[in-house]
């Protein structure tokens, strides 16, 4: 292995200060991608927000690559969802300039790259405390925002971008009245289309909205430290640890 690769490889699964510091600076640079993707949604493509996403392509493209090359398993690698993702959102972005107006609704794939946050979880996992104690939330919680913003996307291409003044805005709240079955009413989707994506919404998301909750209220681990080995998490109702085999004593509110 080159010096350079090694390097490489460093950066992206070593555990130094320079190693967490340059992955949560790919973190902060996907919450800013993310944010600019959904910002200019319903925005015509001009020279500087095709420059823009030009360059936002380059970028995941050479993070993509990198990941690859240091890759002990390249096909495993690919076939993950956010490989793929990544993958689909680097074509979309390099090929703006090319896409033509009937093929403008591929920019709502860009939406995909929130799936990349599933792969940062592995280092906050690693590196933060706090991930360890509320993982299940914090995961209910993403899964919640990666439908938001897709459905919304969809929405926006395809049901409200020619006939609204806040198209994304009004795509985001027809998406979460739909969501939490609320139906205000103001918004509709009133084609046969739409109607479907409607209940689709509604039964995804609720589902979601359901999960989030009962990782809040009635997690499916509990905080109790191993006294033999340290463990954090465990079933509610373990009697041994699963990773040592010490004897547990986790407080329970008894049979109702």
């Amino acid at each position: 292995m080159s010096r350079f690769k090694k390097r490489v490889r460093v950066l992206y699964l070593g555990f130094g200060e320079v190693s967490v510091r340059f992955r949560y600076a790919l973190i902060i640079f996907d919450a800013v991608t993310i944010a600019f993707f959904v910002g200019t949604a319903h925005l015509e493509h001009g020279p500087v927000l095709t420059l823009a996403s030009m360059m936002i392509g380059l970028i995941i493209l050479l993070d993509f690559s990198a990941r690859m090359w240091i890759a002990k398993d390249r096909w495993k690698l690919f076939r993950q969802i956010y490989t793929l993702a990544d993958v689909v959102v680097i074509a979309v972005l390099l090929l703006d300039p090319f896409l033509t107006q009937s093929l403008a609704f591929l920019r709502i794939l860009r939406a995909l790259r929130l799936i990349h946050s599933y792969q940062l979880m592995r280092d906050l996992r690693r590196d933060s405390n706090f991930f360890r104690t509320h993982e299940d939330a914090i995961i209910a919680t993403v899964n919640l925002m990666v439908f938001v913003f897709a459905t919304s996307s969809a929405v926006l291409v395809f049901f409200v971008s020619d006939v609204s003044e806040t198209p994304y805005i009004d795509a985001l709240y027809f998406t979460m009245a739909t969501l939490t079955t609320t139906g205000f009413g103001d918004i509709t989707l009133s084609t046969p289309a739409g109607k479907l994506f409607s209940v689709f919404i509604m039964v995804v998301g609720v589902a979601l909205f359901v999960r989030l909750a009962q990782a809040i209220f009635m997690p499916r681990k509990i905080r109790y430290k191993c006294p033999g080995c340290g463990l954090y998490r465990h079933d509610p109702d373990a009697v041994h640890c699963k990773h040592c085999g010490g004897l547990l004593n986790i407080e329970t509110g008894g049979a109702s």
